[in-house]
């Protein structure tokens, strides 16, 4: 007894070592699997925002932002998915099918032909049906994604939700899309379940019925009893990896259609892009001009056919005229937010659509008419023009746009967070924000639309000291519907239906009697305010 135990230790050293070795290597592999799951997370996270950024305001007009945010989110989380599936679930039963394969090998080639046989005909008869339902699972994630989108559509205008009473209505369009999204998912997965595994199961038993027939026929030839157990006993194992190849591939698919349809929407070329070879920033003079200006919305009727306007250095223009005149198209065609369909603008003299749209950009402050705000500190939200800018310049620039008269009664003062979207902030205290954000800029040129318009006649008579003085030295194109806050400007271009149809001074064009005059007199009354004209006529002297 001592003996063999003595002659059998070296072999159960040698089989402790052999699962130690193995528990090593797989600790190893899992190692390094874990770092390429973050890796390939971080890659696929940085790419999805780095193609979104590459896209033009068109994409972000025809997409919902929560249905874009969920996609891509899960183009890269899925990544740790889709490779732990492929690793333990498909590369882990392809290697008990290789050694299966060598050990039928050695006693028959027929068992292994059969086997493969069996499999290669199941995939053909399959590959149809699973094609059938990559197309329900697409239709099942972009359900998903349309929920998706608007939770995000109420969560973000939960207050106009609350302002008309519309919570019931909102509640009830969220389960009318969750319950087409479970209809989805439910014929998807029917599908799998009813026509590829009731088409799996039989080709399985059909398998294993060939190879115990194989299997008996080698066993009463010369290979015995034990050919018999071991063939039947590696064709169950094949015919299980068969059956379950439905569950696995449908991880698999969930994991690339998500992806897919991230990536489908990354197809559409950005109609707006840099040139290959951008012509460097030559100059940072702010005269701006139109030339023959031609631009449709959407392939529509064109708003602006032929136009011109030329804005020398240092001019301040004020853009009027009636709701859809084209006041606000000129400031985003001056932005490059789209281009233009005929023509070109010149900025410091060079076309920007020869410009990198950086370059261009870093040439203009914007206050939009709607204000954005992140969710963010107000001292990130007005530092965004310009991030490397110190404590005191932001100070600066928030004491000039009276953003310091309600910052510093904050308890938290500039270190406030302003909810997303500014939701903390009212219409008033935003623009203000925008206001500072465009003072620190400090480009050359400024571009303003209705940049006051939500402020009150207090509030406003400040801001605007401090616009006129921002507006020193440099190009400013002022959109307004208040005539009286641009009233004041060296020019003013009356737009209508995207034609310049008067331009002058303020003077000018009421002595002209024309559309601007009708403009101010349905404002004033026939009578301009005290304020306005005492504006008008200072910035005249």
């Amino acid at each position: 007894g001592g003996g063999g135990l003595g002659g059998t230790l070296p072999y159960v050293l040698g089989f402790a070592g052999v699962l130690l070795l193995s528990e090593a290597l797989w600790r190893l592999g899992l190692h390094c699997l874990n770092r390429v799951d973050a890796l390939g997370i971080e890659h696929l996270y940085v790419i999805g925002m780095d193609e979104l950024f590459a896209k033009d305001a068109a994409f972000f007009h025809d997409n919902f932002a929560g249905s874009l945010t969920k996609r891509v989110l899960s183009f890269a989380s899925r990544f740790e998915e889709f490779v732990d599936t492929l690793t333990f679930s498909v590369m882990g039963s392809f290697v008990p099918l290789a050694f299966a394969s060598v050990v039928l090998w050695f006693y028959d080639p027929l068992l292994v032909a059969g086997l493969l046989v069996m499999i290669a005909v199941t995939g053909v008869c399959v590959l149809p049906l699973i094609r059938r339902r990559q197309a329900l699972v697409g239709e099942r994630e972009e359900a998903i994604a349309r929920v998706s989108g608007h939770v995000a559509d109420s969560l973000m205008n939960m207050d106009t939700v609350r302002a008309f009473a519309a919570e019931d209505r909102e509640a009830a369009e969220h389960r009318s899309r969750v319950a087409e999204s479970r209809r989805l998912m439910l014929r998807s997965w029917d599908y799998g379940n009813l026509r590829i595994d009731t088409l799996v199961a039989p080709m399985s038993v059909l398998t294993n019925v060939l190879g115990l027939v194989v299997a008996l026929a080698l066993g009463a030839a010369d290979h015995g009893v034990e050919a018999v157990i071991v063939a039947f006993t590696y064709y169950s194992s094949a015919t299980r990896i068969m059956f379950e190849f439905n569950q696995i591939y449908r991880r698999l698919e969930s994991s690339m259609t998500e992806a897919s349809q991230f990536t489908e929407l990354l197809l559409t070329e950005p109609t707006v892009v840099d040139p290959p070879r951008p012509e460097p920033l030559r100059s940072r003079a702010g005269d701006v001009r139109f030339e023959r200006v031609t631009f449709a919305h959407g392939g529509g009727e064109p708003l602006f056919k032929d136009l011109d306007l030329d804005v020398p250095r240092g001019t301040r223009i004020g853009l009027v005229g009636r709701s859809g005149g084209g006041k606000t198209t000129l400031t985003r065609l001056l932005l490059r937010m789209t281009d233009v369909d005929g023509g070109r603008i010149l900025v410091a003299g060079q076309d920007i659509s020869r410009m990198a749209q950086a370059d261009l950009r870093s040439m203009i402050a914007y206050v939009p008419q709607e204000p954005a705000m992140f969710h963010r500190t107000l001292r990130d939200n007005i530092a965004f023009a310009r991030p490397g800018a110190t404590e005191a310049e932001i100070r600066r620039a928030a004491e000039a746009a009276h953003v310091t008269e309600f910052a510093d009664v904050l308890p938290e003062g500039f270190d406030t967070m302003v909810g997303e979207r500014g939701v903390k902030l009212s219409g008033g205290q935003r623009q203000r924000v925008a206001l500072a954000r465009a003072i620190l800029r400090d480009a050359p040129i400024l571009l303003l639309d209705e940049a006051t318009s939500a402020l009150d006649s207090e509030s406003e008579i400040l801001v605007q000291d401090a616009l006129w003085r921002l507006m020193e030295g440099r190009t400013a194109l002022v959109v307004a519907h208040r005539l009286s806050t641009v009233a004041g400007m060296d020019r003013l271009v009356v737009l209508d239906r995207g034609h310049i149809v008067e331009q002058g001074s303020h003077q000018e064009l009421l002595d002209a009697d024309g559309a601007y005059a009708r403009l101010w007199q349905h404002q004033s009354g026939g009578f301009l305010d005290d304020s306005a004209a005492a504006r008008v006529e200072v910035r005249g002297s």
